[in-house]
């Protein structure tokens, strides 16, 4: 079978340190080729190489070869992808209208359009009219993902890159992602698949790579290498005894933030609409739902990152502005927020642990030197060397970035730590080191107070001492964790329970 691509011997080298080494792999049209890994063991590295992307000082040997045509790209955050001051319609009909410029002038406006909505199909897009009158930010994670995939197939990829497909996912949707790029792939079109999420892997991919250090330490048909990988069976951390939520004290510390009535609109359609909810010193919220939920929407409200919207904000007693420019410092310094996306969070150009120290001098005021020591210290407690952090962003995995976003807003020293799904695009081990971070800095910094943003249920009961549920923009049950995971009320809810545990 032809290649659409191949890679051989293909090595990147930053700063001395090998991030590929002696990589080959070869890509056949119609097949999914997925490269797996924990964080930092190559995968995007070797991904970006197939589109001719490497690394700011890169050194690079070996061989690259895409003599199928060109590639596309759906990156893990695809909102990076798409122009934030453009309708989704303008962004693509300008790539269609490439495509037909052959055709009479008086017939390319049709003929574009029909494209869009050919390609919008074939992304597995519903009511892809409305989509193209929306502007990227009004999009869910998964429709912009959508939106993207379908960029690319109208610029004609005989290959897409797919960077973790399913980060940030619930159940039902990851299996929806699934059929998406298995749909692709019956058009002829090859496709990359870079995750650490091994049931996707199975469900999807013809042939697995496995990257360790950046090299090729297993490879084969993914019948042969299933139940697991041999390379990634230790890598799992063991199995939890179920969700039964963490046995703090719901209650037990003052009441930190209240949010009353809350109500998002994107024009005319209310996306979040919220009863009261309370947050009290040393409680982690879980607050959990499927993609699109209205989630986010509302960790970007308590942060005054979203400020249009109506309702009530009460940090300690006292109104918090809705707006992040209208805060004062000490009321920033108070409400910190984790992106999902710790790479785009971060200056490409400055090293990590400025940027990190950096929040203690703008927020609290403290002298630069006092600052970085203090840096050092925050991110050594959760698992990084100075020597990491004083790297730039791009030398950095995704894990050691994630950890690296979580110690700036630390240095902050914030009442209420809003944490976006900050584990969902890591492998299992990284992942449960974080949670672990996390439960540390619950149980030894009194008075922090934690949102936890998450589609996954197991997050969540690991350490949640309240949930709540929403779906479709409403809050449909919030209640004490252990009670919400094994007594839920409302049908939604068992629903997602159910969905949940089938998918494990």
């Amino acid at each position: 079978m032809n290649a659409v691509a191949e890679i051989r011997d293909l090595r990147v080298e930053v700063d001395g340190r090998a991030l590929v080494d002696g990589v080959s792999l070869r890509v056949t049209a119609g097949k999914v080729t997925a490269l797996v890994g924990a964080s930092g063991s190559g995968k995007t590295t070797t991904g970006l190489a197939l589109l001719g992307e490497y690394p700011a000082g890169a050194r690079v040997t070996g061989e690259v070869r895409l003599p199928g045509g060109p590639a596309g790209y759906v990156p893990q955050h695809p909102g990076t992808a798409l122009n934030p001051a453009r309708r989704v319609g303008a962004l693509l009909r300008d790539i269609a209208r490439t495509r037909v410029r052959a055709l009479p002038r008086r017939e390319r406006r049709a003929a574009a359009h029909q494209r869009v909505l050919r390609a919008l199909s074939l992304a597995q897009l519903p009511d892809p009219e409305a989509v193209l009158r929306r502007y990227p930010h009004q999009l869910s994670g998964g429709q912009q993902q959508r939106v993207v995939l379908a960029q690319a197939l109208l610029l004609g990829a005989r290959l897409v890159v797919a960077d973790e497909p399913t980060t940030g996912q619930d159940a039902l949707t990851k299996q929806r992602i699934v059929d998406r790029f298995a749909a692709v792939a019956r058009q002829g079109i090859a496709v990359v698949l870079l995750s650490h999420d091994l049931d996707v892997v199975r469900a999807l991919a013809d042939e697995v790579l496995v990257l360790r250090d950046g090299r090729v330490v297993e490879s084969g048909p993914v019948d042969r290498l299933w139940p697991a990988p041999r390379r990634l069976r230790t890598a799992e951390p063991p199995a939890t005894d179920g969700p039964t939520g963490r046995t703090g004290l719901p209650g037990a510390g003052r009441e930190v933030l209240r949010v009353g009535g809350l109500t998002v609109r994107h024009g005319r359609t209310t996306v979040l609409r919220t009863s009261a909810l309370t947050l009290r010193a040393g409680e982690c919220l879980a607050v959990v739902g499927r993609s699109g939920s209205g989630k986010t929407t509302l960790a970007r409200c308590l942060a005054g990152l979203h400020r249009g919207h109506d309702g009530e904000l009460l940090l300690d007693g006292a109104p918090l502005p809705r707006s992040l420019r209208d805060r004062t410092r000490a009321q920033l310094a108070a409400v910190q927020y984790v992106f999902q996306d710790a790479r785009a969070a971060f200056d490409e150009h400055r090293p990590v642990l400025a940027q990190v120290a950096r929040t203690a001098v703008r927020l609290r005021g403290a002298a630069e030197a006092d600052a970085l020591a203090e840096a050092v210290t925050t991110v050594t407690g959760l698992g990084l060397t100075e020597r990491h952090v004083r790297r730039r962003p791009a030398q950095l995995s995704g894990g050691e970035l994630q950890r690296a976003a979580l110690a700036r807003a630390l240095l902050a020293r914030p009442r209420v730590l809003i944490c976006d799904e900050i584990t969902s695009g890591l492998d299992a081990v990284t992942r449960r080191g974080i949670l672990d971070s996390l439960a540390g800095l619950l149980r030894d910094r009194r008075g922090l107070s934690l949102v936890l943003i998450t589609h996954d249920l197991g997050t969540a009961a690991a350490l949640a001492t309240r949930i709540a549920v929403l779906d479709g923009g409403e809050v449909v049950e919030e209640g004490p964790a252990r009670r919400v995971l094994t007594s839920p009320e409302h049908p939604f809810t068992v629903s997602l329970l159910e969905t949940s545990t089938r998918a494990t």
